[in-house]
């Protein structure tokens, strides 16, 4: 297993995975997966499995203390030296979760932040999901302003 940050040439295999991990209403489309990737490449690592991508983390830095709908739209909204280090999308190809891949993404992320000196990290997840995350220390904080995908979301923070 390795753990490494993206390259454009990775374009068309994240969005791949993407496709596999969310709802079509949810999945970022490949234009925007292509903006993150030039607007905060150094935020956005890919899981490889034997040289396989097969899962990856990303989000923009904000000042924000939780995501808007905007931010999914707009991946140049990213600040680089902003507090709080967002994550859009922690995939894992379904045939390989529930083997750990996703939790050293997300530790990875974590890790990131505390060395950039951020102040903590944000997400919003979907209410089955709660559980999960509070496993790293994200605290909830009630559900969501974001209508993204047209699903119900719940903003979630971790302080550092």
């Amino acid at each position: 297993m390795k753990i490494r940050l993206v390259h454009p040439d990775d374009l068309q295999v994240v969005t791949q995975i993407e496709a596999a991990c969310f709802p079509a209403a949810e999945a970022a489309p490949q234009e925007e997966l292509s903006k993150r990737i030039q607007a905060f490449p150094t935020h956005f690592w890919i899981l490889e499995e034997k040289d396989k991508p097969i899962g990856f983390i990303n989000g923009m830095v904000t000042d924000n203390r939780t995501i808007c709908d905007e931010m999914f739209e707009n991946a140049f909204l990213h600040r680089e030296n902003g507090a709080y280090q967002s994550v859009f999308g922690l995939d894992v190809l379904p045939e390989y979760r529930c083997k750990g891949y996703a939790a050293k993404l997300m530790q990875t992320l974590i890790d990131h932040a505390k060395q950039d000196g951020r102040r903590g990290c944000i997400l919003t997840c979907k209410e089955h999901l709660l559980h999960y995350y509070a496993k790293f220390g994200y605290k909830n904080l009630g559900v969501s302003a974001s209508k993204h995908g047209g699903a119900t979301w719940y903003d979630m923070l971790l302080e550092f």
